[in-house]
C-alpha cells in the first residue's frame, strides 16, 4: 500500500523526522489560504499522486510571489499528470501539499528497503540526491553506500554517522543527520514499511538537515496490525478493477494484453501468462482466486476481466488439490452463465476428480474449449484471441 508524500512526513515527524513545514490543500481555494498561512513569498506547490518523477512532468514548481503561486496552483490542481511511473495516460491531481521554501545547499538521497537476501533492513545513502536512483546505480554505483541493520541492535549511532559523513553531509551536522536516519527507520520498523525513502535530504543554507521529499509504501499483509496507516489509503489512485477485486479477496493487476487469466495460485498464474506470452499471446491480467475458488469468486473475476473492453478470450487454468476439480467446473459453468460470456473460454483442469470436472464442462451446453494441459491451453486460447 502507497500513501502521499504529505501523509508520509506526518508519520515521520511522529519519529523525530525535520521535514518543511506545509499544509495539505484538496482545491484551489485551499492551496491560496495556504499560502498565507505559512506566510512567506517563497512557496512550493507539490502535486500528491502516487507516482515518481512528478517534478519532470511539471507536477512541482516553485512559487516566489503571490502571482506565480496562484498560476501555479491553477495549473497543477486537476492536471493530468504524466510521469515514467503513471503511464502515458497520467493520474489526475485531487491533492496538492504547499509547502514553505528551502535554502538547499546539498540534496542527498536517503532510502530503506528489506533485503530479502540477508533478511534485514538495508540502509541505502547516495551523496547524488534529487536524482533517480535508478540512475545512480546504473552510471556511478560507487556513490551509493549501503548499510545492513541488525534487527536486535537497530542503527547504530556509528552506522549512521559513518554513512552520513561517506555522503557529504558536513561535521557539524553529523548529529542531526544521525537523528534523521535513526527516526527513518524506527519509522520504518514500526509500520511494517516496505520502502522509506527520502529524496533528496538537505542540507539548508541555516545549519538544518531536512527530508525536503518522503515517499513511503507498506507492506499490505501486516496492514491488520495498524487501522491508522489504511485510513491513509487513497482510493482515487488505484486501479478500480483491483479495488474491486479485493472485496472479495482477489489477488487482481491490470496488464495490457488481450487474454483474461484466471488461477488459482500466484506461482501457477505467473507460468500461465509466462507460456501465453510464449505461445504469442498477451496477458490481460494477473487473477489469483486462491484456495477456494468459489462459485461466487469465480463469477466477480470473470465480471473484471469482461470490465477491460481489451479482453478477446479467457483462460482458465486451474490445478485441484484441495478444491476439487468438480467444484471448480461448477463453479465456472454459473459464472460463464450468469455474466453471460461473449468470449472464446478455453479452460484447463488437472487434479482431484479432474475427469469429473472435465464431465461438467463437456455437459454444460456451453462453447467452452478443453484443453489437455497448459501447452494446449495457451496455443488454444491465442488462437481463439485471433479469431
Amino acid at each position: 500500500m502507497k500513501i502521499h508524500e504529505y501523509q508520509a512526513k506526518e508519520l515521520l515527524r511522529k519519529f523525530g523526522v525535520v521535514t518543511p513545514r506545509g499544509i495539505p490543500c484538496f482545491s484551489v481555494e485551499e492551496a491560496l489560504k495556504a499560502y498565507e498561512t505559512l506566510g512567506g513569498a517563497v512557496a512550493v506547490v507539490k502535486a500528491q499522486i502516487h507516482a515518481g518523477g512528478r517534478g519532470k512532468g511539471g507536477g512541482v514548481k516553485v512559487a516566489k510571489n503571490a502571482q506565480e503561486f496562484s498560476t501555479f496552483v491553477n495549473q497543477i490542481m486537476g492536471m493530468q499528470l504524466v510521469t515514467h511511473q503513471t503511464g502515458p495516460e497520467g493520474q489526475k491531481v485531487r491533492r496538492l501539499l504547499i509547502e514553505e521554501g528551502a535554502d538547499i545547499r546539498k540534496e542527498l538521497y536517503i532510502g530503506m528497503v528489506v533485503d530479502r537476501g540477508t533478511q534485514r533492513v538495508a540502509l541505502m545513502a547516495s551523496s547524488e540526491g534529487g536524482m533517480d536512483i535508478e540512475e545512480v546505480a546504473a552510471h556511478t554505483p560507487e556513490k551509493i553506500h549501503t548499510v545492513f541493520i541488525d534487527p536486535m541492535a537497530g542503527l547504530t549511532d556509528a552506522q549512521a554517522d559513518d554513512v552520513s559523513a561517506k555522503i557529504g553531509v558536513p561535521t557539524e551536522l553529523i548529529a542531526q543527520s544521525r537523528v534523521l536516519l535513526q527516526g527513518l527507520y524506527h519509522a520504518f520498523d514500526e509500520t511494517d514499511a516496505s520502502l522509506a525513502e527520502i529524496n533528496p535530504m538537505v542540507v539548508t543554507g541555516d545549519g538544518r538537515v531536512v527530508a525536503l521529499d518522503a515517499k513511503m509504501n507498506f507492506d499490505s499483509n501486516a496492514l491488520y496490525r495498524h487501522p491508522e496507516i489504511t485510513a491513509l489509503r487513497d482510493l482515487d489512485e488505484e486501479d478500480p478493477a483491483e479495488i474491486a477485486a479485493s472485496k472479495f479477496d482477489l489477488s487482481y493487476i491490470s496488464l495490457d494484453g488481450n487474454i483474461g487469466c484466471l488461477v488459482n495460485g500466484a506461482g501457477l498464474a505467473m507460468a500461465t501468462m509466462d507460456i501465453t506470452k510464449l505461445y504469442g499471446g498477451s496477458p490481460a491480467n494477473f487473477l489469483d482466486v486462491g484456495g477456494g475458488a468459489t462459485t461466487e469468486k469465480v463469477t466477480e473475476a470473470f465480471k473484471l476481466m469482461l470490465a477491460n473492453p481489451h479482453v478477446e478470450a479467457i483462460l482458465v487454468n486451474i490445478f485441484g488439490g484441495i478444491m476439487r476439480c468438480d467444484v471448480i467446473a461448477t463453479g465456472v459453468v454459473e459464472a460463464a452463465r450468469q455474466v453471460k460470456l461473449s468470449v472464446p473460454l478455453v479452460v484447463r483442469l488437472e487434479g482431484t476428480n479432474v475427469e469429473l470436472g472435465k464431465q461438467i464442462l463437456a455437459e454444460s451446453g456451453l462453447p467452452i474449449i478443453s484443453a489437455s494441459n497448459m501447452a494446449d491451453a495457451a496455443e488454444k486460447v491465442v488462437k481463439a484471441a485471433r479469431g
